[in-house]
């Protein structure tokens, strides 16, 4: 819930950037549902990112996909390889309009397992992490019937504080 969320009117290099993944349609003019993510915050350029919707209910909030979809629940995934170099957009489509959780991971080795000690992960909230498991009302996303935007301030592991975003 308390979720930085901006409407389709975007300004400045956000709204020009190119979106990215193999939903980007559903995050053009008439698309969506759909959530457009702009990421920031990136340790470096390398490996993969990753968006997953997930089931806004404790129980589903980051369970194994194959457990979801073989229960017949939601979850989506969204990969693509980490831009060289510009803004980062990515866009994910939804069922329907509701609730989701929505998670950003960014895979560094491109291994596609998330390894806690050089991996980032974010979600829209943009609270701090530290060093508990991520609470469902940190990656609650509300989407309408057309498209929501969200910025994602990626977070590392940062010492015994646990994760937290780079620089300040």
């Amino acid at each position: 819930m308390g979720a930085a969320v901006f409407g389709a009117g975007l300004a400045g290099p956000a709204q020009a950037a190119q979106v990215l993944g193999s939903d980007a349609a559903a995050c053009s003019a008439g698309g969506g549902p759909a959530i457009r993510v702009t990421v920031d915050g990136l340790k470096d350029r390398t490996g993969e990112l990753k968006l997953e919707l997930y089931p806004a209910t404790e129980t589903d909030f980051l369970r194994d996909d194959y457990l979801l979809i073989r229960e017949g629940k939601f979850f989506r995934r969204v990969k693509v390889p980490t831009p060289a170099s510009g803004p980062v957009v990515l866009c994910i489509r939804v069922p329907s309009p509701g609730a989701y959780a929505l998670l950003l991971t960014h895979d560094r080795d491109g291994k596609n397992k998330f390894n806690f000690w050089t991996d980032g992960a974010g979600f829209a909230s943009n609270r701090k992490l530290g060093r508990s498991r991520p609470k469902l009302e940190q990656a609650r996303i509300v989407v309408p019937a057309g498209m929501v935007s969200v910025e994602i301030r990626a977070q590392y592991l940062r010492g015994l504080g646990g994760f937290g975003p780079i620089g300040s």
